[in-house]
């Protein structure tokens, strides 16, 4: 029994604490009712109220239980407190002032001093409880009476009775035969106690001995209608209906008079009230919990009314701010992606093999014709500033999206041109007969001027094709201009060897200064939304606890517990993409392949690369793959620019919704023949069946894209017609079923 009243005071607290969290009005009645309840739930009496309109009987009813005149008969209908007795060993009131003043007095007679009406009929303002203790074998059994003001005479009284019921385990209600059930008195039954939970109620009627026989049947049969009709929850085998006439009741017990007090119902009436009160007082809890259910759920309902509002709210702004930082996190790993791939490009051409293969032919040779700052300024120089270019332009678009730190330029200077000492010449300087002496044939020559410069330009050529070095460094005597080729082919090596490396150096360094420009920073949350998610906390716990402490007591629920929501943290926190190190394979990258399938379509614009106008010179056709990654960066730059529209507005719900509702909808039928011509030719360029999905048509045109594209064929005039046909033709289609 102990453990059950810590589990109802544990039940208390937590509807007390509530209570807190709705700041309710202390005059409020749902406040008074949760003080009320909360105090019968840990109060180990059990309580019988006896109520009913003024001037029905109830202190006579009293009195007359108890065998003398405790209560203060002779003042009705002017009662105007609760007045609860309890057990004593003599007859003695407690009256308890607002102040905390306490007035204890032997005897009743002080009732009338604080427990009746004013001649205003107004009850006094300064009384916080009434106490009459009685020597009763009943009582001292923990039994408790509430002598409850008479109901239908003002407000403040009927306040007072609602608020008390919910502290009675059993109530009992007084009937006048003589009016049997008012108007009143069925909305009191239905209001103050079958919506609040209160069934152990007992229905005594008073005053049938002042009817007539024929009256008194015909009452008696009305009431056995209103028992029935009524659904008490008393212990199985006992009427929820006694008659007792209270007044004759009370002189017979006076009297002593046993035939008289049988007679008149007294007898058979507190047989069985304490009968049924040794059934329910072991587990009062069964009788007060359905009490506490419908409090709760009040509480509930009024604790929900509070948090879903805020919840909504603070969903919506971690919506935003989610869908914020999912814009940016993607927009950093792109930029990031096409920043590595770029820099990765750049590493590759700087790697001294490549350095070597690509250039060092040239170079030696302009080396030798003394034209090498001319062949560096136009050619190396211009290399590496579109790969340059190509990296820089990626930590642009991220200070331009995230406003970071600025980005630096990405500069890799030149090593000092390279410096070759000539060897002594021999004698026979005018031999030309080694082979591959002569391979440029007429070339302006070197400082050693004439056909000896000619013929060392033409080793140059010769050694690095034939890769015969080891070979000629194993003969005992070398020819003058292949001695002078191989210095220049080393002074040409030592060159790119300090520049790949200084190159390297410098492209390593840069690529760790981009972090601070290819991030961002997570913004602090506004104060206003801390407070809000914080008071929404509190009262997610609130509820939560009252939820489980509820089950505790096996009251059942239809609510269900919140979850935590999450929080936000308010710590500056940077976002930096931190991706593996890109490969020079974008076509199987999976991360570059989503977004160029999203981007063809999400765009609505056609790949257009524009072919430099024909030179006079005829230039070498793009490589397959370079076609490739101006298709990549295309995509990414749109993937971009889509983000950078979508910040405008993240998190909109609306237009999420018109997106998917577009996606979804039904193509728009064409209304003219001449429209379903359009549209299946259109299918019929891009290879595909008329009910091809949009995902296939986005493939077809990026297949044929990258097969009919004109810069593939710059240097063969009749393809290159026919590729610029091709794909205006497959530009209208895809414009064509991209707006279907």
């Amino acid at each position: 029994m102990q453990q059950q009243y810590e589990g109802y005071k544990d039940l208390a607290d937590s509807l007390k604490s509530a209570s807190g969290l709705l700041n309710l009005e202390r005059k409020s009645q749902l406040h008074q009712d949760i003080i009320t309840i909360c105090n019968h739930l840990v109060n180990p009496s059990f309580r019988i109220a006896v109520f009913g309109p003024f001037n029905h009987g109830k202190s006579t009813l009293l009195n007359a239980m108890l065998g003398n005149r405790t209560l203060p008969i002779d003042l009705i209908p002017t009662t105007g407190a609760s007045i609860t007795v309890k057990y004593g060993s003599d007859v003695r009131t407690r009256i308890m002032l607002l102040d905390g003043t306490e007035i204890y007095r032997s005897g009743t007679e002080i009732l009338q001093q604080f427990a009746v009406l004013d001649g205003n009929r107004q009850m006094r303002k300064d009384v916080a409880s009434v106490e009459v203790f009685c020597p009763h074998l009943f009582l001292e059994t923990g039994v408790e009476f509430l002598d409850l003001p008479g109901t239908n005479d003002r407000d403040e009284q009927d306040n007072l009775v609602r608020e008390q019921l919910l502290g009675a385990d059993l109530v009992i209600q007084l009937l006048d035969a003589r009016k049997l059930m008012t108007l009143g008195e069925r909305e009191n039954l239905r209001d103050w106690l079958l919506d609040r939970g209160i069934k152990t109620v007992i229905f005594v009627a008073n005053f049938l001995n002042l009817l007539e026989p024929d009256e008194q049947k015909q009452v008696q049969n009305r009431l056995l209608f209103v028992a029935e009709s009524f659904r008490a929850e008393l212990p199985p085998g006992f009427s929820n209906l006694y008659r007792v006439d209270a007044l004759p009741a009370l002189r017979a017990r006076l009297k002593g008079d046993v035939a008289a007090a049988n007679s008149s119902g007294l007898a058979a009436f507190e047989t069985a009230l304490q009968n049924i009160v040794e059934i329910l007082q072991p587990d009062r809890g069964s009788v007060r919990l359905p009490r506490v259910q419908a409090i709760a759920s009040q509480i509930q309902l009024s604790l929900k009314a509070k948090i879903d509002p805020i919840s909504i709210e603070i969903k919506s702004f971690d919506d935003k701010q989610n869908s914020k930082i999912e814009i940016k996190q993607k927009a950093a790993n792109l930029i990031y992606k096409g920043f590595a791939t770029s820099i990765e490009e750049l590493r590759d051409w700087l790697e001294l093999p490549k350095l070597l293969t690509k250039y060092q032919a040239d170079a030696a040779v302009a080396l030798a014709e003394n034209k090498f700052k001319d062949w560096q300024t136009n050619i190396l120089k211009k290399d590496l500033n579109q790969l340059q270019l190509a990296a820089v332009k990626w930590l642009y678009q991220a200070y331009e999206f995230f406003q970071e730190e600025r980005p630096q330029d990405l500069i890799i200077p030149f090593p000092s041109e390279p410096q070759v000492i000539l060897p002594p010449k021999p004698n026979n300087n005018d031999d030309l007969s080694e082979p591959g002496s002569i391979a440029v044939g007429g070339g302006i020559g070197w400082l050693l001027g004439g056909p000896v410069g000619a013929a060392v330009v033409g080793s140059i050529s010769y050694l690095l094709n034939k890769n015969i070095q080891k070979q000629d460094e194993q003969l005992a005597k070398e020819s003058y201009h292949q001695e002078v080729a191989k210095l220049c082919i080393t002074a040409i090596e030592d060159y790119f060897s300090s520049f790949s490396s200084q190159g390297l150096s410098i492209l390593a360094e840069y690529e760790r200064q981009s972090e601070k420009v290819i991030c961002f920073q997570f913004s602090q949350e506004p104060g206003e939304i801390t407070n809000k998610r914080e008071n929404l906390q509190q009262l997610q716990n609130g509820f939560n606890r009252l939820l489980l402490e509820l089950e505790k007591v096996k009251i059942l629920s239809n609510h269900q517990p919140y979850k935590e929501i999450p929080k936000y943290t308010t710590t500056n926190r940077k976002y930096s993409p931190q991706p593996e190190r890109v490969k020079l394979s974008p076509e199987k990258d999976p991360v570059i392949k989503q977004q160029q399938e999203k981007t063809a379509k999400n765009s609505g614009t056609r790949v257009e690369f524009v072919s430099p106008p024909p030179s006079p010179k005829a230039s070498p056709s793009p490589r397959p793959e370079e076609v490739e990654a101006k298709f990549r960066d295309w995509e990414l730059n749109e993937e971009i620019a889509r983000m950078k529209a979508e910040m405008q507005s993240p998190g909109s719900q609306t237009s999420k919704q018109q997106n998917s509702t577009q996606s979804n909808k039904a193509p728009n039928q064409p209304k003219t023949q001449t429209e379903k011509d359009k549209i299946t030719r259109a299918y019929d360029i891009l290879g595909l069946q008329t009910n091809a999905s949009q995902a296939e048509v986005k493939q077809a045109y990026r297949t044929l894209v990258k097969k009919w594209h004109p810069d593939l064929f710059v240097n063969q005039p009749q393809l290159l017609k026919q590729a610029q046909e091709k794909m205006h033709l497959v530009n209208d289609a895809y414009t064509i079923l991209s707006d279907k």
